[in-house]
């Protein structure tokens, strides 16, 4: 009988082409997973995520689910699993669940953080990880408009690719802007995120920052419904998975 296993993965998105399986190329963290899973259960698995993480993505705590019949502990499963993965990717959590719960379908929050670092001096050391804007952000603008955006709204403008969407109305629980020196931090949490939402929010947020734009404008944006009218969308490498949540 297989039993349903919980993970939180933490990965380096920067040489990946996002988290989901594609026939294309085996270069992707979904991909990794499956392949070292159905080597461990001598079958085909499938690793179900909590959602995609594009190409570039990265992720503190990624979730995912998957079903085996393998007899071993899971503590000895999840060694298994990190002995064969690369090092950018890595199993930190990993725990038997219910039957019913899935990654995806259970989830009730995730939360993103975006990663800007805001100098003019080199980031040597953060690069891969981090946007750089080298004209002086203003937090508290980015605030303020950021409060425009806190819950229950039709985010289209904010949004890659609605029309593959049943729907673009989500909750957003609170955001965030923080600076840490050389660093500000946008920080997001909600009941689901559309195709590049938090990067377009992010390069928003920027342009009120720097001037280019007033924080009021963040209410038109919605209303309006145009891509067009928001911000640029900001780097894949700045952008991580914080966490996700669930009921149960």
């Amino acid at each position: 009988m297989k039993k349903n296993y919980k993970m939180i993965i933490a990965y380096d998105g920067t040489r990946y082409k996002g988290w989901q399986n594609q026939k294309s190329t085996d270069n992707t963290i979904q991909g990794k997973l499956n392949s070292i899973f159905t080597r461990l259960e001598g079958e085909e698995v499938v690793v179900q995520g909590s959602g995609r993480t594009d190409a570039g993505v990265h992720a503190r705590g990624q979730v995912a689910n998957v079903h085996l019949s393998v007899e071993m502990p899971v503590g000895e499963i999840q060694d298994y699993v990190n002995l064969y993965l690369p090092e950018d990717i890595g199993v930190i959590k990993m725990e038997e669940v219910p039957e019913r719960f899935h990654a995806r379908l259970s989830a009730v929050k995730k939360t993103y953080c975006y990663r800007i670092f805001n100098s003019s001096t080199p980031n040597v050391f953060e690069r891969k990880w981090m946007h750089t804007i080298e004209d002086e952000l203003d937090v508290d603008a980015m605030q303020r408009a950021g409060g425009y955006l806190i819950g229950i709204h039709d985010f289209v403008a904010f949004c890659r690719n609605p029309s593959k969407k049943k729907s673009t109305v989500r909750t957003i629980y609170s955001l965030e802007v923080m600076r840490k020196g050389e660093e500000v931090e946008i920080v997001i949490c909600g009941n689901g995120f559309l195709h590049n939402m938090v990067r377009i929010v992010a390069g928003t947020l920027a342009e009120v920052g720097t001037g280019e734009r007033e924080a009021s404008e963040l209410k038109k944006i919605l209303e309006e419904g145009i891509r067009e009218n928001a911000g640029a969308m900001l780097p894949a490498k700045g952008l991580i998975l914080q966490s996700v949540e669930y009921k149960i």
